[in-house]
């Protein structure tokens, strides 16, 4: 079997939409819907916003989806290094170290400012720190089994957890109760785990939901292959992620009739869906940007997602949408009030994507 590393547009790409909606491009879009007064616009918005508990929208597909594409480019990036003579040894050291930087820089974006005399106040869970665990979880798997032994290793996982959820009863609710305030989770998290909890007794990027939330890494390196795999033609890859996807999406849907779809949890039901939902969006991607060769459009979203970590925290300590008023609010205050956001949402983007491309000309990528 032939296999390449060769960096494709299409997963840049993709990463660069997600965290465009993230800094800035949701808010845009929400602002914009909310000002529209179109009569679909209120069911629009719905998907913009996370469900409180049980349920799904497309804003909670956001996450899972960077997670999946963390996953596509680690295949790529971890085949680079043993292409290039580095030793398991020394692939462990490299990605333990990744993991690390990105807990502690999620623990930093969550607390700014981060108060390290008063520990017990501390958020120590993160976006961050979940896809730094999720990679080294999907590292050590992925260098010491097969892909079909890493797909047993996810049903193990996922299958594990709903017993848990079902099975072990919580003091005072008894098991498989999946409320808010009796699941699992939330007690696991209240009973070990230090700091501050998000939702003051629960968090969802906490303990357990660490091990649900992994398996989408995993699959996203087993679409890496794929796309690796020069001994399947093109169409084929699109064939069997399109597949994949699908019976993904049916599987989680079925599930989530008696393991409800909830990403607060990160039920399986939640984890099959979204990684589903992924396997399409990048077969999509994929099929318009390299093998279509449609990568003009692309270019906005690319260099976006060759910087995601800059982005991500730029995003959070630099007010762009201040900015964005202070330059462009003369621009449009003549306009109806009730777009004065959109517009500043709109100007706040497109100083994101500036800066991003800045670095992108100047060649600067950060990378842990």
């Amino acid at each position: 079997m032939t296999i390449k590393s060769k960096r494709l547009a299409s997963v840049d790409a993709l990463r660069g939409f997600d965290m465009l909606l993230i800094a800035g491009g949701g808010s845009f879009i929400y602002h914009f819907l909310q000002a529209s007064g179109w009569a679909w616009a209120d069911t629009a918005l719905i998907q913009m916003r996370h469900v409180t508990w049980d349920g799904f929208t497309f804003w909670d597909f956001i996450m899972p989806l960077f997670l999946f594409i963390s996953g596509v480019s680690m295949a790529f990036s971890l085949n680079k290094a043993l292409d290039m003579g580095m030793n398991k040894p020394e692939i462990y050291k490299k990605v333990i170290k990744r993991s690390l930087i990105l807990i502690l820089l999620g623990i930093v974006y969550k607390n700014a400012p981060l108060n390290i005399w008063d520990p017990a106040h501390i958020r120590y869970s993160s976006v961050l720190g979940r896809i730094g665990i999720a990679l080294f979880a999907t590292a050590m798997l992925y260098l010491n089994f097969s892909w079909q032994k890493r797909l047993i290793w996810v049903a193990g996982i996922l299958i594990a957890y709903y017993a848990a959820l079902f099975l072990i009863p919580v003091p005072g609710y008894g098991a498989g109760d999946l409320s808010f305030e009796g699941n699992l989770v939330g007690w696991f998290d209240r009973s070990f785990m230090p700091g501050r909890l998000a939702q003051g007794s629960f968090d969802q990027l906490a303990i357990l939901t660490q091990f649900p939330a992994l398996c989408i890494t995993v699959l996203g390196a087993w679409a890496g292959d794929i796309l690796r795999n020069t001994d399947i033609k093109q169409m084929i890859k699109i064939k069997w992620m399109l597949l994949i996807g699908v019976s993904g999406i049916g599987l989680g849907i079925l599930w989530g009739q008696h393991f409800p779809i909830n990403k607060r949890l990160w039920s399986s039901s939640f984890i099959l869906l979204t990684s589903g939902m992924a396997f399409i969006a990048l077969s999509l991607f994929y099929w318009l940007i390299d093998i279509k060769g449609y990568k003009k459009w692309a270019f906005f979203f690319i260099v976006v997602g060759m910087n995601s970590l800059a982005v991500y925290y730029a995003y959070r300590f630099i007010d762009f949408n201040y900015t964005s008023n202070l330059l462009f609010s003369g621009l449009y205050g003549f306009t109806p009030e009730k777009w004065h956001s959109t517009f500043q949402g709109f100007g706040g983007l497109m100083l994101v994507w500036l800066l991003m491309y800045f670095l992108y000309k100047k060649k600067v990528f950060f990378k842990v």
